[in-house]
């Protein structure tokens, strides 16, 4: 087992990664810029170091600043957290050029699952389901306009290095494509510095479900049910559940199935989750995120289980401490993310907390790096925590989220607390009857 554990990221995920380890025995170094010098993860870690200026591309993104961190503490394994460098293939071959172990699975299989195409390709031999589309990339209007004849519209453009809803474009009829398709190539251009795009159909009123696997890297893997994460604004999730309120324990287990099972033909190492769209009962590969999730937390809840501290042990060789037979759902979990933004308009809002109270209780869960006077710098994403809530079934998860968002006050900045309250007033999230699209209509209706 490793002895230090150095923490590339920041914020509510550092934290989370910071607790396991003392849970474990290991030391763990904090890294931050200048702005988060004062940030709860720097005060939690047993080290930290400070790695640059405040921009994250000359600090959390800058790979010779982390690995001389770790050079300079004697950190054995750097765990990546999620977002800033948790999938670049580049940084895992760095590490591995310089003795250091990445807590997460193979630069082979983030570079795999990292281009769309690749990926969909890959899961193709392996047995996922897939949404019809062109074959690889389509290069010209020309191209795109006969494979938009043969799937049939509406058809969805996206980039292939692409992610977050940029270069993503849907056109409903012929005449809206070659708008789209130039619109979706001039949009990846900017945001990726590569214009390719592919295309595939456009379910209409598709859920977002994914499912979470974790292998061991020697032909072992398992799979933790789904999680529902279909209330999303511009392709951001902003609330998720487990498991999906839709899924029948048949569905369930024959996804997983085959989600395991390609997991383990792969050789995947750790924490990873397989994302479709769903709709009237088949499921559809989107993408693979080959790392640790926002949401986990509601897949630890209602399996009991502590992925972070599975990441550990598989990294440093030991085997899973669970199988397939095991992992038993108890309950349902809910997660909303809490972000310091200015309603309706979803502004990042930074600023100075003037009083901070974590929602406790039975069921009750808050992962965030707030505290009494802490100045939420404006340089970062505006995530600044994460309620979860279990309950013995849906009906008291709900309940018991409405009764700890009552209880949760962050003062000094505006936050989405708000939204969240009234969209538990709405008939459809009680029932848990919505898409991928109803966030987006609901707030039209709502805020105007």
């Amino acid at each position: 087992m490793f002895d230090k554990i150095l923490i590339a990221n920041r914020g509510e995920i550092a934290l989370r990664v910071i607790r396991a380890c003392r849970e474990m025995g290991i030391a763990s170094v904090a890294v931050h810029s200048v702005a988060d010098a004062d940030a709860m993860h720097v005060r939690m870690a047993d080290e930290s170091v400070c790695i640059g200026p405040n921009p994250s591309s000359e600090s959390y993104l800058s790979i010779p600043a982390i690995v001389a961190a770790c050079e300079i503490t004697g950190a054995q394994a750097i765990h990546p957290g999620y977002g800033f460098l948790s999938e670049n293939a580049t940084f895992v071959q760095v590490l591995e050029d310089h003795g250091i172990t990445f807590i997460g699975p193979k630069a082979e299989h983030i570079r795999i699952m990292g281009d769309k195409i690749t990926a969909k390709d890959t899961a193709k031999k392996l047995g996922i389901p897939v949404v019809p589309g062109s074959d690889g990339g389509v290069p010209d209007f020309a191209s795109a306009k006969k494979a938009a004849a043969e799937m049939g519209y509406p058809v969805i453009i996206k980039a292939t290095a692409g992610g977050g809803g940029r270069g993503m474009k849907v056109a409903q009829s012929e005449d809206e494509l070659e708008i789209a398709f130039r619109t979706a190539r001039s949009e990846a251009k900017a945001a990726f510095g590569n214009d390719e795009v592919y295309m595939e159909k456009y379910l209409q009123k598709p859920r977002h479900i994914e499912v979470q696997v974790f292998g061991d890297g020697r032909g072992r893997a398992v799979h933790l049910g789904e999680r529902d994460c279909s209330l999303q604004r511009r392709h951001q999730k902003v609330f998720e559940e487990a498991p999906g309120p839709c899924i029948t324990p048949e569905q369930r287990a024959k996804i997983g199935g085959i989600c395991a099972n390609a997991m383990a033909e792969l050789g995947y190492s750790g924490a990873g989750t397989i994302e479709f769209l769903y709709e009237d009962g088949e499921f559809y590969f989107i993408e693979m995120n080959t790392r640790l999730q926002v949401e986990h937390p509601v897949t630890e809840g209602i399996f009991g289980v502590d992925l972070v501290r599975e990441q550990i042990r598989v990294a440093a060789g030991e085997e899973m401490e669970f199988r397939q037979e095991d992992l038993k759902i108890r309950g349902h979990a809910i997660e909303v993310r809490i972000n310091a933004e200015r309603l309706p308009n979803f502004a990042p809002c930074p600023g100075k907390i003037t009083q901070y109270h974590a929602p406790g209780g039975l069921g009750v869960r808050i992962d965030s790096a707030l505290y009494d006077g802490y100045k939420i710098p404006p340089y970062y994403d505006s995530l600044i925590g994460k309620l979860i809530v279990h309950g013995r079934d849906r009906q008291e998860a709900l309940a018991r989220l409405n009764r700890a968002l009552g209880e949760l006050i962050v003062d000094g900045v505006d936050t989405t607390i708000p939204l969240f309250r009234d969209l538990l007033e709405d008939y459809d999230i009680q029932r848990g009857d919505y898409s991928i699209h109803w966030l987006e209509k609901w707030l039209a209706r709502t805020y105007g």
